[in-house]
């Protein structure tokens, strides 16, 4: 990865991304299979740079990114999702030819913050996901109850899902019920009530749900998975989080709740361009196996 190569693009030619993402080849979200393998690095926007005892992991870009271009160039890897940094980069790097591209919408709440749950749209614009070609957005909803900050939350989400089925792209909402601990550390809660409270929230957001999906956790006992996505007919892909050691215990779950009917993929990040045994490839391999 030469990142001064990189650098000198952005230093002389910042005009190039633009021009790089007016002439990169697209292709459908979909492809013939109506399946979706979507690799996510957002996470460092939101100051998440963490991979079990790693605490600054993904804070090496050119490692990230040389990880990234790895993961997108396996077979069946459909594309990826980031922010404009690293979406910058990849475009910079030709990695995104013919590949869904995914632009983060809300990266306001950073980790550990005191204003974590105030996730406001510090990302891509409904514009420009438009004005750059790429492929649909994502954002984050997290709700507490005990917070009536997370009204506000629920309302720009609301108007971000308008402007997207404006513009007839395609929103991946990922919804969480989440509550502070004791400690004051925000934690999701991964019941199958909360989870299917949390799908019934994100599936009401807006005056269109036409262009919504779903991004959707596995629940602590994944039986439950069954009876929660009945919650919804929109369709959802599965998220990955952190697995830590269990790499083949997250496989299984995810391979379960990839049965039911309105699940499409998989967005999987750190569990797969950071996995335990340091085989990206291997990685993204077994979980495209999965679909």
């Amino acid at each position: 990865m030469d990142v001064s190569a990189l650098v000198g693009v952005r230093t002389r030619h910042p005009e190039a991304i633009a021009e790089a993402a007016a002439r990169r080849a697209r292709r459908p979200l979909l492809n013939e299979n109506g399946r979706l393998m979507i690799v996510a690095a957002d996470h460092p926007a939101r100051g998440a740079l963490g991979v079990g005892d790693r605490g600054l992991a993904m804070a090496n870009r050119a490692d990230l990114l040389g990880r990234l271009c790895l993961a997108l160039s396996r077979p069946g890897v459909d594309g990826v999702l980031a922010t404009a940094d690293i979406l910058d980069d990849l475009l910079l790097l030709g990695a995104l030819e013919n590949k869904v591209v995914m632009g983060s919408m809300n990266r306001g709440g950073l980790q550990g913050a005191s204003f974590e749950l105030d996730d406001r749209f510090t990302g891509h614009r409904p514009e420009d996901i438009e004005r750059l070609g790429f492929d649909a957005g994502k954002l984050l909803l997290r709700v507490d109850y005990a917070d009536p900050g997370s009204l506000t939350t629920l309302e720009a989400a609301a108007r971000a899902i308008d402007a997207m089925a404006a513009r007839r792209l395609p929103v991946f909402v990922e919804p969480f019920i989440s509550r502070r601990t004791p400690e004051g550390r925000l934690s999701n809660d991964l019941s199958a009530e909360a989870v299917t409270r949390s799908l019934a929230i994100a599936s009401g957001l807006g005056g269109s749900s036409a262009y919504t999906w779903l991004k959707v956790p596995v629940t602590e006992n994944p039986d439950d998975m069954a009876h929660v996505m009945e919650t919804s007919t929109l369709p959802a892909v599965l998220l990955g989080g952190e697995v830590g050691d269990d790499q083949e215990g997250a496989y299984e779950k995810w391979r379960g709740a990839l049965r039911l009917p309105t699940v499409r993929g998989l967005v999987v990040g750190r569990s797969l361009l950071y996995p335990a045994d340091g085989d990206v490839a291997a990685a993204v391999d077994t979980a495209v196996g999965l679909l």
